[in-house]
Parts: C-alpha cells; structure tokens; sequence
C-alpha cells in the first residue's frame, strides 16, 4: 500500500512540475507549484522525516511561495502573457518526454537501496532526523548550501530592480 502512495505522490509531483513550467499563467504556475510542494511534503511524511516535511510546508509552501506570487503581482506581467510562445509541436514534446525516460533509466540501473554507511536507517534514527540533517548540510553540503542562498539572494534584488525600472 506504501508503493501505491509513493508512486501516487512521485507521479504527481512530476506532472505539477511539468504544469509549473508549462502554464501560460504566472499565477496559475505558482499555485500548481504550491500543489507541487504539497506533494513533495506528503514524500518526506512517507520516508519517516517529519522534520522535512514541516520544514517544506512552512518554508516552501509558505514563505518562497509567497515571495514567488508577490514578485509576479510586482511585475504585472500582463504584457508578457499575451506574446506567443514557442509551444513546439507534439514530435518536439514527445521527444523530450522519451530523452527524460532515457536518462532516468539509465540513471537508475545503478541504484542500490543501501542500509551501510555513516548515514544509515539505524544511524539516523539513533541521531535523530534533525541531527542528521544539520551535520550533513552544514559538513557535506555547506558549499551548495550558501550557493544557494546566494542565488536568492540575486533573484530577490533582480526582481526589486525589475520592478524600480517598470515604475519610472
């Protein structure tokens, strides 16, 4: 039954994730992405870390998400939704659809469930998820971590400029 879910919750994080990219709607992209982050939370509630899933509720459905929507109400993007896009035509997207399935088969034939390692089920779970999570991050990952938050960073002060410049 936990499959189903699982299948059900990645499925349908994907195909939110093409909706976000593929709605013509700014607004529209932005509450496909909140359904999106939803998903991603009910994942993280699946593999035991309840710690992750608040977190992704409360700062990336909440906080990001909010940010997102108040940048696209700033730039009143009325202009930009009535271009025409390139769409592609239905070979262009099938294409794209079979190189993804390619990629991610041959990204996965490799892949072994492991319960070795520093950071097995057994460890995280005698360090707690939270422990685990901020020695990994701010150890292995700290370098992302602050790239991350540096290209934020950029984004925020890019649609601050963006919305000065429309005022004059």
């Amino acid at each position: 039954m936990v499959e189903w879910f699982f299948g059900y919750l990645a499925g349908a994080v994907i195909l939110l994730a093409i909706l976000v990219v593929a709605s013509r709607n700014p607004v529209h992209s932005v509450l496909w992405m909140l359904l999106m982050f939803l998903h991603v939370a009910g994942l993280y509630l699946l593999l035991n870390a309840e710690f992750l899933a608040a977190t992704q509720v409360i700062v990336y459905a909440g906080a990001i998400l909010v940010l997102f929507l108040f940048v696209v109400m700033l730039l009143n993007l009325r202009e930009e939704i009535k271009i025409r896009r390139f769409t592609g035509g239905w070979l262009f997207k099938g294409l794209t659809a079979l190189g993804i399935i390619y990629v991610l088969r041959r990204g996965l034939e490799g892949f072994r469930v492991g319960f070795e390692g520093p950071w097995s089920i057994e460890a995280v779970g005698r360090a707690t998820h939270t422990r685990a999570l901020g020695q990994v991050l701010f150890t292995e990952y700290i370098l992302p971590f602050e790239i991350a938050s540096l290209l934020l960073l950029v984004a925020i002060v890019g649609a601050v400029f963006l919305s000065k410049k429309r005022l004059r």
